[in-house]
């Protein structure tokens, strides 16, 4: 059996005998994009590879067949386009650039993505890529989004670098967060109404700057590294114990 589980890592005569049907490609996407004034501009990147990477590893340890590809970092990040440092993709170019990552997988033995996504603007272009995938591949495809859980200050609105995110980063890159310079941003205003919100009934398009100048949007100021390794090992293990069922899974096939 190979050991390393890197996609990347395998040679051309390795793809045909090392992956099946059944193997599980993971795909990390994050993104480079402001987080505030204290934590780096690769923090979805650092989350998206470190997850996949532990899932990886801790789901190969329990036997699946798994499998992990070099990540996405340059994504759709425009909502943050009006702060320094943004690097983004258009949506289409994005999208382009998913169909093409399926097609590719397609020429292969496996029939399985998972995308693992660490940035909330990827979210709803993911999901209709994967329903892409699916139609014009018969790949099997699979996505979960993290971080999301939000802090105890931050009113259910820890979006961006706040409390879960700047935890998480204490855990992963302590080295790379600078809580002296941490400032809550928490949405207020979005969080009095009754029906239009980030979680609410009705949905808006929103930029990063249109809360604060920094672009957070949460509360960092109370994040813990025992925190971000908690979160961190509760969405790992969560990941872990689904792809069991991402290893078997048919729509069209009822369990007995």
């Amino acid at each position: 059996m190979i050991a390393h589980r890197r996609y990347a890592e395998l040679t051309t005569a390795e793809i045909t005998t090392a992956l099946s049907r059944d193997s599980i490609l993971v795909l990390p996407t994050g993104a480079i994009e402001p987080h505030g004034p204290h934590l780096p501009l690769a923090t979805d990147l650092i989350v998206a590879e470190a997850v996949s990477e532990a899932v990886v590893q801790r789901g190969a340890a329990a036997g699946h067949d798994v499998w992990l590809l070099p990540a996405l970092g340059y994504t759709k990040s425009d909502e943050h386009a009006h702060l320094p440092g943004t690097m983004w993709l258009r949506s289409s170019t994005l999208f382009e650039t998913l169909v093409d990552i399926g097609a590719s997988i397609a020429q292969t033995p496996a029939r399985r993505l998972l995308f693992l996504n660490a940035h909330g603007g990827n979210s709803a272009l993911i999901e209709v890529a994967a329903r892409e995938l699916r139609r014009r591949f018969d790949l099997q495809t699979f996505f979960s989004s993290g971080p999301g859980q939000p802090g105890p200050t931050e009113r259910g609105l820890g979006i961006h670098a706040g409390w879960a995110e700047t935890s998480i980063m204490l855990h992963l890159r302590p080295d790379l967060v600078q809580m002296d310079k941490a400032v809550a941003s928490v949405a207020d205003a979005v969080a009095d109404h009754e029906h239009v919100g980030f979680t609410k009934p009705v949905k808006f398009g929103w930029l990063a700057t249109d809360f604060a100048e920094s672009g957070v949007i949460g509360d960092p100021t109370g994040a813990d590294a025992g925190i971000g390794e908690k979160l961190f090992d509760e969405r790992v293990s969560t990941l872990v114990s689904s792809l069991g069922e991402i290893a078997t899974f048919d729509p069209g096939r009822v369990r007995r």
